[in-house]
């Protein structure tokens, strides 16, 4: 079995930083895809940042030039650096993988889930 686990959310003021980190365990044989999305009261579940085929990295529209993602393969984990925030980025946010099993199957896997709440 495969498990996310997340960590870094909480309170900050209005134009603070935060560094959510989210690390896979388990039977892992591969990952392809690494990404974090985030839900807001009310709202739908949206795409914040994530890897995508050749390294390449994509994000909301809403968080370019003040988010950024990076990874860390020897611990199968994913960043999210977020900076700037705004009283609209708190959300909780989830961290996405996708993962290779050593039977050929390929699944997605979530994180719990951790808050982010921007003050202003």
């Amino acid at each position: 079995q495969v498990q996310l686990e997340e960590s870094g959310g909480g309170l900050v003021q209005a134009g603070g930083s935060l560094r959510l980190s989210c690390e896979a365990s388990g039977t892992i044989r591969t990952i392809n895809g690494m990404g974090w999305y985030r839900q807001a009261p009310g709202k739908s579940l949206d795409l914040v940042a994530e890897f995508i085929s050749g390294g390449s990295t994509n994000f909301a529209d809403s968080v370019k030039g003040r988010f950024t993602i990076s990874r860390d393969d020897s611990k199968n984990a994913v960043y999210l650096q977020m900076n700037s925030l705004k009283p609209e980025d708190t959300a909780v946010y989830y961290c996405k993988m996708v993962i290779g099993s050593w039977s050929g199957a390929v699944a997605n896997y979530w994180g719990e889930g951790t808050l982010v709440t921007v003050s202003s």
